[in-house]
């Protein structure tokens, strides 16, 4: 990784031996270093799908690092999608390769929309200092591979009030044993989030300055 401000084409190695499509900007001096997973890639999700884009222009123009990648089988990746089993790896070297290369001092986030949410979940590496999940329908896997639930780093759920697959009550009461977790309703927006993009940015904002 250079110190270059501004998104650089990259690719990132799995420990099963894949490499992956990625992209990442990090300033010279950051003040926290995000990584970003995208939607379901059987339903049109990569790393250039709307939220994913969103929040990484706006991290990058707020002086964050930040990484986003495509899942195996997405873009250039190599490998075949695999319904959330090797994509696990493929969130570990995405976290491994923006830690390695940022300053250590930099909180480090692992956030990720849908599909890549519920994938966030399954990282508990221990160099994160917490997530930030949008829209997770809290089903691509079951509850006994979410890593990060008994994790006592922090956790924020930005939940669309009129999400079609997991509302806010019901990601309520799914986390309800999770520690320090918290759920953070988006008004007027549907799992899509189209046209409330504008609330996750300032949400995530709020969640890297509580860090």
């Amino acid at each position: 990784m250079t110190d270059d401000f501004g998104p650089t084409s990259t690719t990132l190695a799995t420990a099963d031996g894949l490499s992956l499509e990625a992209q990442w900007a990090v300033p010279a001096q950051h003040r926290a270093r995000v990584v970003i997973a995208h939607p379901h890639p059987q339903h049109g999700g990569n790393m250039h799908s709307l939220v994913v884009s969103t929040l990484f222009t706006h991290l990058v123009g707020s002086g964050c690092g930040v990484l986003r990648f495509n899942f195996r089988g997405v873009g250039r990746s190599e490998g075949e999608h695999d319904f959330g089993e090797g994509e696990q790896l493929d969130v570990r070297a995405a976290v491994d390769a923006l830690a390695a290369g940022g300053a250590g001092q930099a909180p480090l986030v692992l956030a990720g929309w849908s599909f890549g949410a519920d994938l966030a979940l399954t990282c508990d590496a221990p160099e994160l200092s917490g997530w930030f999940l949008v829209a997770p329908p809290l089903r691509v896997l079951g509850d006994d591979r979410f890593k990060a639930a008994p994790d006592p780093r922090p956790k924020w759920l930005a939940v669309p009030e009129r999400d079609q697959f997991n509302p806010p009550d019901q990601a309520q009461a799914a986390i309800a044993d999770w520690a320090n977790a918290e759920i953070h309703p988006i008004g007027g927006a549907d799992h899509f989030l189209v046209g409330r993009t504008d609330k996750l940015n300032a949400l995530i904002d709020g969640f890297l300055s509580a860090l």
